[in-house]
């Protein structure tokens, strides 16, 4: 009971897969109407009106994707979606981007495009369209801070808020059309882990390593790349090394931590460990604890457990082995349009999962100036357990020297 399951019972040999061929549906092509719902627009505005909020103001970035499905450009020009507490929400864009926002999934959702020309003040046409006794409005966590206090110039007597403390409670909740675009996502991821041992030999340095996952990445099946992250020797012990020019060389381990976004604009993220030859003895100990400490904490996700208890269950396992001042980090981040959101898996967090949330599950250890590792598959809360989206296998790979 509250086990993770897996989405399918094969899991080929990390090092044998070809890349594959790409998903059949969303990942190639437009992103398909069911991720990006009208409904979501009247729910942000039931959020707004419920936390006392006179207006949701929100600029480009993951939140306007969630609420309309347009990835819209982030420029020094205003793009914002206006969603009143009391009224229809429309959307304000300059007018040479007024044709990409109604060819996008928001202009399907029958709400209003107004565009704007090079001398119009946004800002000011905005604040014409709200209610004159607006008191309190609240901006995407991520909206750039000259175009915040743009806007409280042009509402001089309203209090700005964050819009990401309604939106987020919101987004975390991922529907079944989303955790088919996450479940896509990290088969896509899964296919480059696959072939490693393509890439990864002694004499090549984490740099050339590292363009050929990110071309991998985009093989597999993503539209960008967010990250690679080559880790050899003792820049594994460095959580967000990412890559330099230090040779790899027989025996190291190394950690791997990919991820890209698809077309449909859902995020991957996996880690998986490999050593090059054979790794020293003390390594394997340390890494069998750590693969025990995901293992069961992967295990351990079901309904009504709480991100801090989940996170305890691997850190126990850890520090029990001698390990606990080498677990830096938090046990996990939320998943979706975003590689980091809500819920996080971190102590003192008390909120219990729910089915429907999605995140990663990555405890590490990470010994300075020696070697580090980290373990990384994103699970999903189910009605009665958890799955786990990434299916390459957790034991240590050991490729050729």
């Amino acid at each position: 009971m509250g086990a993770v399951t897996d989405a399918n019972a094969a899991d080929p040999a990390p090092t044998q897969d070809s890349a594959g061929s790409a998903p059949t549906q969303g990942v190639a092509g437009t992103p398909d109407a069911s991720l990006f719902p009208a409904t979501r627009l009247e729910a942000a505005r039931r959020a707004a009106q419920d936390a006392g909020l006179d207006a949701l103001l929100i600029a480009p970035g993951a939140d306007l994707r969630y609420l309309t499905g347009y990835q819209a450009l982030p420029l020094e020009r205003l793009t914002c979606l206006v969603v009143p507490a009391a009224g229809d929400p429309f959307l304000v864009v300059p007018e040479l981007e007024r044709a990409a926002a109604q060819a996008s999934p928001a202009g399907r959702l029958g709400i209003g495009i107004s565009g704007f020309g090079e001398t119009d003040d946004a800002y000011a046409m905005i604040a014409r369209r709200l209610p004159a006794n607006t008191r309190l409005f609240a901006v995407d966590n991520h909206m750039w801070a000259e175009k915040l206090l743009a806007f409280q110039a042009a509402l001089p007597t309203a209090q700005a808020g964050l819009a990401g403390d309604v939106l987020s409670v919101l987004r975390m909740r991922k529907t079944p059309a989303e955790i088919e675009a996450l479940r896509r996502a990290g088969a896509a991821i899964d296919r480059v882990h696959r072939r490693m041992g393509e890439w990864l030999k002694a004499g090549r340095t984490e740099r050339e390593v590292a363009k050929d996952i990110a071309d991998a990445i985009i093989d597999a099946g993503h539209a960008t790349v967010d990250f690679v992250i080559v880790g050899s020797g003792p820049n594994g012990a460095s959580p967000h090394h990412e890559v330099s020019d230090r040779v790899i060389r027989a025996g190291d381990p190394v950690v791997v931590d990919i991820g890209g976004t698809t077309a449909e604009g859902y995020c991957s993220d996996s880690t998986r460990v490999y050593t090059v030859g054979e790794p020293p003895a003390a390594f394997r100990e340390m890494y069998d604890v750590l693969l025990r400490a995901q293992t069961a904490q992967t295990g351990a996700v079901r309904p009504g457990i709480t991100a801090e208890e989940l996170d305890a269950v691997g850190r126990d396992i850890i520090a029990a082995a001698g390990h606990g001042e080498h677990f830096i980090h938090r046990t996990g981040h939320g998943i979706g349009l975003e590689t980091h959101e809500e819920p996080y898996i971190v102590a003192g967090s008390r909120r219990a999962l729910e089915a429907g949330m999605a995140f990663s599950v990555e405890p590490g250890i990470y010994l300075p100036g020696m070697y580090g590792a980290r373990i990384e598959d994103i699970a999903v809360c189910t009605e009665d357990g958890g799955e786990r989206l990434n299916l390459t296998g957790r034991d240590l790979v050991v490729l050729p020297a």
